[in-house]
């Protein structure tokens, strides 16, 4: 076996281990994190000073960010998968959901669209994330493609999950964009790395 497969095969036993750690949390354990990276958030003035925020729908056990989304003060956008890409639309808490193939929870194809222009900070939902910034994703490159094109390069960027999986490195590939910070139930560390 080469060295490639067998970096390969690390990413992909991290990547399980830490959905399975994720995933044995109590429902009351997981949403007393997840509260807990709520009102770190609030406090922090990349959110309160941003006026689009990119987020997500939690999906198995992520820390949820749901109780934000009915803050006013904010226009929130959400990603449809469409072929290779994530597409940005705006959601208020009134308006349909639909699940996507992937089982994840998506705004309306009519919803309007976000454009990078208009964004001011990306809350990423990550499996891990590393002291440096670097994340560990489901695989499927989504986040990496979006935040290495140019116009969302320098975008703020925020790495989100639970204290037990930020962990002080990950293996990292050539196409892996670090991000500018992670947040957790206990901590928000700005890495102050400036994407290559």
């Amino acid at each position: 076996m080469n060295q490639a497969s067998n970096y390969q095969k690390t990413k992909v036993e991290l990547r399980r281990d830490l959905i399975k750690t994720r995933r044995s949390f109590s429902v009351g354990e997981w949403r007393e994190k997840s509260d807990r990276i709520c009102t770190l958030l609030q406090s922090s003035p990349l959110f309160t000073q941003a006026k689009t925020i990119l987020a997500y729908f939690s999906f198995r056990q992520e820390p949820d960010l749901s109780p934000l989304y009915a803050i006013t003060t904010h226009r929130w956008g959400f990603p449809r998968c469409v072929g290779e890409s994530l597409h940005w639309h705006s959601w208020t808490p009134e308006a349909p959901l639909f699940t996507n193939a992937y089982g994840i929870k998506e705004p309306s194809p009519q919803a309007p669209i976000i454009n990078s222009a208009e964004v001011d900070l990306i809350l990423v939902p990550s499996v891990a994330c590393d002291y440096q910034g670097y994340r560990l994703g489901y695989g499927g490159g989504y986040y990496d493609r979006l935040l290495s094109s140019p116009e969302w390069l320098n975008k703020p960027t925020i790495g989100v999950i639970f204290d037990f999986a930020y962990v002080p490195q990950l293996p990292v590939e050539s196409w892996d964009q670090p991000l500018q910070g992670v947040i957790t139930e206990n901590q928000l560390r700005l890495t102050q790395i400036q994407h290559r």
